[in-house]
């Protein structure tokens, strides 16, 4: 079915479009909330994932798989907000969706790992980021995140490996600090 409606977006067909774009709106809102920190930017980028999708999807080669090639504009277009923003404090995340509190204290550690995980995330070299939240937290494979950042598994292992260790190791500061 995916096949059918994007060959039909593609012919120009405004509803098959639509129906791309809220097929794909929540993973690349999520996505672009975790590589870049900020509700706003996320809003901003997810925007701007679109326009360039409209804009260039003549150009995509349906013999490929389409979730790749959008990641790989989602990618693409936080890395260009990022630039941009660099210099701005980044707020921490929103979370995007409300849960009934259970255990207070529960919610509260269960907050508390975000955050710091959030944080953390934030203090990552762009590609360490990028790589550990395809593959971490949205589940692509070592090869599709390859793929999608336009790399080689073993670059990738290495750098989802390097931001591993280096958000331990932010938890554990952050940790002792507060002891």
């Amino acid at each position: 079915m995916e096949d059918l409606t994007l060959r039909r977006a593609k012919a120009g067909d405004l509803a098959a479009f639509e129906e791309i774009v809220v097929q794909h709106e929540r993973q690349v809102f999520l996505t672009a909330l975790r590589l870049l920190g900020r509700r706003e930017d996320a809003q901003d980028a997810a925007q701007e994932v679109f326009i360039r999708l409209h804009r260039h999807l003549g150009r995509f080669d349906e013999d490929r798989e389409f979730a790749p090639w959008l990641y790989r504009m989602t990618v693409n277009v936080c890395r260009d907000i990022g630039r941009k923003r660099r210099r701005e404090e980044t707020a921490p995340l929103e979370e995007g969706t409300a849960r009934a509190v259970e255990d207070p204290h529960v919610e509260a550690v269960a907050a508390e790992r975000r955050r710091i995980v959030k944080e953390g995330l934030r203090r990552l070299p762009e590609k360490e980021r990028a790589a550990l939240v395809l593959r971490d937290l949205e589940g692509l494979t070592t090869r599709e995140v390859a793929r999608v950042l336009g790399s080689t598994e073993t670059t990738v292992r290495s750098q989802i490996s390097s931001a591993r260790l280096k958000l331990r190791k932010f938890a554990e500061r952050y940790f002792r600090g507060r002891s």
